[in-house]
Parts: structure tokens; sequence; C-alpha cells
């Protein structure tokens, strides 16, 4: 964990800047010795956002998956991705 006054962002943008692009990690801000800010570099909010999607998604699916509602197996999905691109190829409509 990195941990930075939070005038060090005033005085060293540039050093807390590369220390986030560095290290990939949030750098943690304190304001009078009490947690403040959480900076970080876009490219690891970025991944951080695609993963809290992805894991509700799963979540969701978990969900469902407990509470017997049904989806389809991968054949079905499967000969649905293959009747879109059909579609798509020939303009022909189709639904799962």
């Amino acid at each position: 964990m990195l941990i930075k006054p939070s005038a060090s962002i005033r005085q060293n943008y540039n050093e807390i800047a590369d220390l986030c692009k560095t290290s990939g990690e949030p750098v943690y801000l304190t304001k009078n010795g009490e947690g403040d800010l959480v900076v970080m570099d876009i490219e690891a909010f970025s991944r951080r956002e695609k993963m809290l999607k992805l894991r509700e998604e799963l979540l969701a699916v978990q969900e469902d998956r407990l509470a017997g509602r049904i989806g389809v197996t991968p054949d079905e999905l499967d000969a649905y991705l293959d009747s879109v691109i059909d579609e798509v190829e020939h303009g022909k409509k189709t639904s799962l």
C-alpha cells in the first residue's frame, strides 16, 4: 500500500503520477494523518472497472443459476451465434 500526505500531490504531482504508473497500484493520500483520497493511473482504473463489471455479470449469472432460472446450453448458444452470422451475411432474422 502506497501512502503519501495530501500535500505531496500539490508539491510533487509528477512524482505521484509516476508512482501510480510504475506501481500500477493506487496511492492513498492522507490529510492530517487520516485517509483522504486515492489516486491511481487511468489504465489501472480502467482495469479495475472492467474487472468489477465482469464480477457483477458473473454474480448475476450465478444468482440466476441458483434461483433455477435456465439459460442456454453451449450448443444452443453456438447455433444462435451461427444464425446471427447468417443473418448478417444474408439478411435473415433469427431469435434465441
